[in-house]
């Protein structure tokens, strides 16, 4: 049986408890370190499968106030497909009028999640 420890910081809100993850032939058998519950759910799910939130601007076409406007994943992607959501992104212009959660590009890089405005233009 193969025992691994993995210290990680909770991001999850601003106390950023320092977690540590143990596995056991890969499988999480504790999370200590947590003042909260979503600590634990962090940390268990960071070290078998990290998902992040992307969040960038893109050009917007048809407006006469904003020329950019943010955009973020609806929800979090694999950490490993961050690079492939960006390129995608680099070629996406937004056309006005915008509301903020009006999709700018439906399942971005094949991860089955949207990215939305998060800005009026």
């Amino acid at each position: 049986m193969a025992t691994e420890i993995r210290e990680l910081i909770c991001i999850n809100c601003p106390m950023g408890c320092p977690l540590t993850v143990t596995l056991e032939d890969g499988e999480v058998v504790s999370v200590t370190g947590n003042t909260c519950p979503r600590g634990d759910a962090y940390g268990r799910k960071e070290v078998t499968n990290p998902r992040r939130i992307v969040t960038t601007t893109v050009p917007v076409v048809g407006s006469k106030t904003e020329h950019m406007v943010s955009v973020k994943t609806k929800t979090d992607i694999p950490k490993d497909k961050i690079f492939d959501v960006v390129f995608a992104l680099k070629e996406v212009k937004a056309q006005a009028p915008l509301e903020i959660g009006d999709v700018v590009l439906a399942n971005v890089a094949g991860t089955g999640v949207d990215v939305i405005a998060t800005k009026r233009a």
